[in-house]
Order: C-alpha cells, then sequence, then structure tokens
C-alpha cells in the first residue's frame, strides 16, 4: 500500500548517534520517565522519538510575504509542504535539500525556521495589533517575530533577553523579518519589577532541562540530573510570579518551556495558582493537537487538579518536540 503524505510526517528516521546517545540514559532518568509515562511502551515510544530527526518546519513571515507567495516559491523548487494544524502560517517542508537557512527567501525574511511545536505559545497568547508585551526570555527571536507578526507591526513588544551573546540573534532576526515594533532588553528577569509599564500580554518562554528537544541536542541525556531540574525550577518561579506582577488587570500571561518535567511545568504553575488564587487564573487551551495528560502528583509533590488545563505535548504525541504552555490570567 502506498504510504500517504500524512503517513511520511510520522516515519521516524533514527539520529546518526541513537545507540551512541541511548548508551548515555542514566538508570535514574530511566526510571523517572518510566513512572511519568506510565508503561514500558510509552517510555520506549518517548525514547525511539527523543532519538530521531525532526520533521523541517517554517513559519511565513506575513510582515514581508504572503503564505501562498511563499507556498508557490518554495514549491517551484521541488518542496512539499505540509500544514501546521495549529499554526496558519507554519509548514513541515519535505524535499531533497534540508539547509533551508541558504535559501534566498530565508536571507529576505520571508520565512523563519522554526519547530512546529515552538509555534504553539505564541498562538496561545494571541497578541492583538497595539498592544503592548513583554516577550521576557526572547531570544533567539522565533516567538517574538511570530508575534510582531500578529500585531500587524504596530502597539510594542519589549524583548527581553540575559546575555549580550543571547541579544546578538535575536537582533539579527528582528532586522531580517523587519519586526520594527520590537524594543530590545537586557535584564535577568527579576530587575524587570524595575519597569513602570504593565503589559496587556506577557510571554514566559523559560530556561529549562530541555528534556522536550533531545532530539536536537541528545547531549541533555548525559547532563540531565535532579539537581538541576530543581534549581531551574526554582529560577521559573521567579520569572513566572515577576512576569504575573508586570501583567494588567485583565491581561493574559502564557509560561512555556520545551522541557517534560513536572517540576518545571505543572509544578511552577501549581506555585503561582497557589500563591496569587485571587487574583491568578488559569485558562484551557483549545488546540487541534494530539497531547499527553498534566501531571497533578509525582514522586512526593501533589498538585492542584487545576493543573488540568495546562497543554503538555510529549516527542511522540505529534512526532514534534515535547512542549508544555499555560496560559493564566489576571482577574484582580
Amino acid at each position: 500500500m502506498a504510504t500517504t503524505e500524512t503517513e511520511k510526517l510520522k516515519q521516524l528516521t533514527p539520529l546518526a548517534d541513537a545507540e551512541k546517545a541511548r548508551a548515555t540514559v542514566k538508570a535514574e532518568f530511566e526510571q523517572r520517565y518510566r513512572q511519568l509515562l506510565g508503561s514500558d511502551e510509552e517510555y520506549e515510544s518517548f525514547l525511539q522519538h527523543s532519538l530521531s530527526y525532526l520533521n523541517k518546519s517554517v513559519r511565513v513571515n506575513t510582515l514581508k510575504a504572503t503564505v501562498a507567495d511563499v507556498k508557490k516559491r518554495l514549491e517551484e523548487q521541488g518542496f512539499t509542504l505540509y500544514q501546521v494544524p495549529w499554526c496558519a502560517e507554519g509548514f513541515w517542508v519535505k524535499g531533497d535539500r534540508t539547509d533551508f537557512g541558504n535559501l534566498v527567501e530565508h536571507t529576505l525574511g520571508y520565512f523563519y525556521i522554526q519547530e512546529s511545536a515552538s509555534m504553539i505559545p505564541a498562538v496561545v497568547l494571541n497578541p492583538q495589533p497595539g498592544e503592548t508585551v513583554l516577550d521576557m526570555c526572547a531570544s533567539p527571536g522565533s516567538k517574538t517575530t511570530q508575534m510582531a507578526a500578529m500585531m500587524q507591526n504596530t502597539g510594542i513588544i519589549i524583548a527581553n533577553d540575559v546575555t549580550g551573546d543571547r541579544m546578538k540573534p535575536l537582533g539579527i532576526n528582528l532586522q531580517r523579518v523587519g519586526a520594527f515594533n520590537v524594543v530590545e532588553s537586557q535584564a535577568r528577569g527579576q530587575q524587570l519589577m524595575r519597569l513602570a509599564t504593565r503589559f496587556d500580554r506577557i510571554l514566559v518562554d523559560a530556561p529549562c532541562s530541555g528534556t522536550g528537544t533531545i532530539r536536537k541536542s541528545p547531549e541533555t541525556l548525559r547532563i540531565w540530573n535532579p539537581l538541576m531540574v530543581r534549581r531551574l525550577s526554582g529560577q521559573q518561579k521567579i520569572l513566572l510570579e515577576t512576569a504575573f506582577s508586570l501583567l494588567k488587570s485583565g491581561g493574559a500571561l502564557v509560561y512555556s518551556t520545551c522541557s517534560v518535567e513536572p517540576e518545571e511545568n505543572e509544578g511552577v504553575i501549581d506555585y503561582l495558582l497557589q500563591k496569587y488564587p485571587a487574583a491568578a487564573k488559569l485558562e484551557e487551551i483549545e488546540m487541534e493537537i494530539n497531547r499527553g495528560s498534566p501531571v497533578l502528583a509525582f514522586e512526593k509533590s501533589v498538585y492542584g487538579t487545576e493543573v488540568r488545563k495546562c497543554l503538555r505535548i510529549w516527542p511522540q504525541d505529534n512526532n514534534t518536540e515535547g512542549f508544555f504552555v499555560a496560559k493564566l490570567t489576571k482577574t484582580g
């Protein structure tokens, strides 16, 4: 039977060093993830997907081109494009070439190379033209540029990151795509408390352990350890609480990571909900996407049932990176 177009996106090609990477899996990691996933079969699917190549994906930059025009240009060069269901401007791209960064259309800023799951946070936040938006951890700019396009280059986005080295690619990408409503800021997240501005919408795409992105960085398996996860969780809580304090009453905040660790995800959201029960409201995320069940309890931690509204995506759910997204609104 001939392979359907959709089935092509589900096919897995193991990483060149997949077996070497598998050999670095720590016993504690394996035990932890078998418990998280609930069965040996799910764990093996998680590891198999994590050690396979990602489908390449791009997002059309509507500040410079239309979806129809970019599709036409790429198809004329022999590429086949498959719609990403959760992002109207997003496409998985198949072709003989995979060096999309060398295409003229990329150099001109007609599209941005962006992993399909990474497109979700901006879609969920849904910034509107004319609004005031904060992207707290912005580099290298995939979500910043996506939001600039959604806002049609109106309003203002404060794109913040912590070091000069991280600011460089952010600036280059903003210039390439023609995002003119963005002001760059370099500061630690908690230092933004000194801002007098309050924001309509805030994105906190937090620094994390990256356990959802092993397929891009198999080294994650070797360096992973529980102490690192706990340390990051503490930083993430500070970033999220800082962002919440900067949000206008009635404003929306999206917290996301490319981790699948409960302590960095449901645990962080539960922390904020418990600390601000009268002001923080967690929203349902309605989206055409396969998803895993949010974690309500793990090891010694038990989280409130509200975290069921979070979006938890394992690599095997949609053959993407693993991702976590939560949307909060401020009611007081």
